[in-house]
């Protein structure tokens, strides 16, 4: 393997030359040295598949601006999520609801929606109608609610609609 000092590589059966290993250190030559370790384990790159990075706009007063995300919405119903801080607000001001609470809120309007629409649909079914009226709305708050919260929803829902024709 060696010819007066020198190193010479022999190939392998299978056609590939083997590492070539020095007397002197013992290492191979295709392995990387300690020092050049310690670079690539404090410096790692990025991976290749990651999407490259966004550069950040600059407004005209030299601050960078944000880009903002867009989000998708997966499921049908849009979401009440927006208008509970805003209820909540005009009740008790400093009061304000975790994410949880708005989600289980949330979920619960969803539920009552679909099961009004449903009943006021059988109601419109019954009455072989194929468009759902208001009345067919009250009825069905009648049937699902309960005792005074039915009171309030439907006079809630009555002082809307006059409002609505008021400004129309």
């Amino acid at each position: 393997m060696e010819n007066g000092g020198s190193v010479v590589s022999q190939p392998s059966p299978d056609g590939y030359e083997e590492d070539v290993i020095t007397k002197e250190t013992g290492t191979s030559e295709t392995e990387p040295s300690e020092t050049e370790m310690a670079k690539a384990e404090t410096s790692k790159p990025e991976p290749c598949d990651a999407e490259p990075k966004k550069a950040k706009q600059k407004t005209a007063n030299g601050r960078r601006r944000r880009r903002r995300r867009r989000h998708r919405h997966n499921d049908n119903f849009s979401r009440f999520a927006t208008y509970f801080p805003r209820v909540l607000r005009q009740i008790h001001k400093g009061m304000s609801l975790s994410r949880d609470s708005v989600n289980i809120l949330d979920s619960f309007v969803k539920d009552m929606f679909e099961r009004i629409a449903e009943e006021a649909g059988r109601l419109a079914r019954n009455n072989k109608r194929r468009t759902i009226t208001h009345e067919d709305i009250e009825a069905a708050v009648r049937l699902l609610l309960p005792g005074d919260l039915c009171k309030y929803a439907i006079n809630a829902a009555t002082k809307s609609l006059i409002g609505y024709h008021t400004c129309r």
